[in-house]
């Protein structure tokens, strides 16, 4: 059983600094949060939180109160595989709410095929902004050699769609095809052998498609993998920056981008 809770002594935080080393393998030198500021966030009432199964600590998020009646969620690391990562998520929704917080914020790498289909269709999350190369050059394990793209992510805690997935819900009944993709959808941005090939964007809903394994590819193909940057920027990013919504993450491997 995973427990989640808020974290305020020192250890604890080395405990979640330890955590997200083992992930991102940052290094001393640029971890993607230190210990004396998470200890000084937790002091001054931002969110720093824990999960902890069978007393060892195994996946931790910090946030800071931000703009526009939320929290932005800066950093959430957790033992992959395990539903720790829900469990973090769900408590964070929790404690903004009892804040009276409307929403909370966080950007992630929109190649990231897990954690498109984790925050948009697990969580109901929704992207608002193509940031590109937004960190600048990162030097970690996962995202070395690559562009930091970024897309901001917007959860509003108490739409009912969000909601319904709170409560581990079936997710609405909007029309799907039996390979589980909007019926009548077009796709902008194909995956083809691995190569990212391009398609019209013309239609009312389009999909775009993410690699299966960017952090894999970015090593063993690491032309591909740029390939893939480019294409997805050019694409969703140029989609959103015309004012498209992304409404959803279809058939684990698709943003489904639509005129509204």
């Amino acid at each position: 059983m995973v427990e989640v809770r808020e974290l305020h002594e020192m250890a604890e935080f080395e405990q979640v600094g330890a955590v997200f080393e083992d992930i991102w393998h940052f290094g001393a030198s640029a971890p993607p949060i230190t210990i004396e500021l998470m200890r000084a966030l937790a002091h001054a009432g931002g969110y720093v939180a824990g999960a902890f199964e069978g007393g060892r600590l195994v996946g931790g998020s910090v946030g800071f109160l931000a703009s526009g009646n939320s929290l932005h969620s800066h950093v959430t690391g957790a033992v992959a595989g395990r539903g720790i990562g829900l469990e973090l998520k769900l408590h964070q929704r929790l404690w903004a709410l009892e804040r009276g917080l409307e929403r909370i914020t966080w950007t992630y790498d929109p190649l990231m095929r897990r954690n498109a289909h984790f925050n948009l269709a697990k969580l109901g999350a929704r992207p608002r902004e193509y940031l590109p190369s937004f960190y600048g050059v990162m030097d970690d394990a996962i995202n070395r050699g690559d562009e930091s793209d970024r897309l901001l992510t917007v959860w509003p805690l108490s739409d009912p769609h969000v909601e319904a997935l709170a409560r581990r819900e079936p997710p609405g009944s909007e029309p799907r095809g039996s390979d589980g993709l909007p019926v009548g959808a077009v796709v902008a941005l194909a995956d083809v052998g691995g190569q990212p090939v391009r398609g019209p964007v013309d239609a009312d809903t389009v999909l775009v498609a993410v690699p299966a394994d960017i952090a894999g590819l970015r090593g063993a193909d690491p032309g591909t993998a740029k390939a893939w940057r480019h294409a997805v920027r050019d694409v969703l990013g140029g989609l959103m920056a015309e004012g498209r919504a992304v409404t959803g993450f279809a058939g684990k491997s698709y943003y489904v981008v639509e005129r509204l």
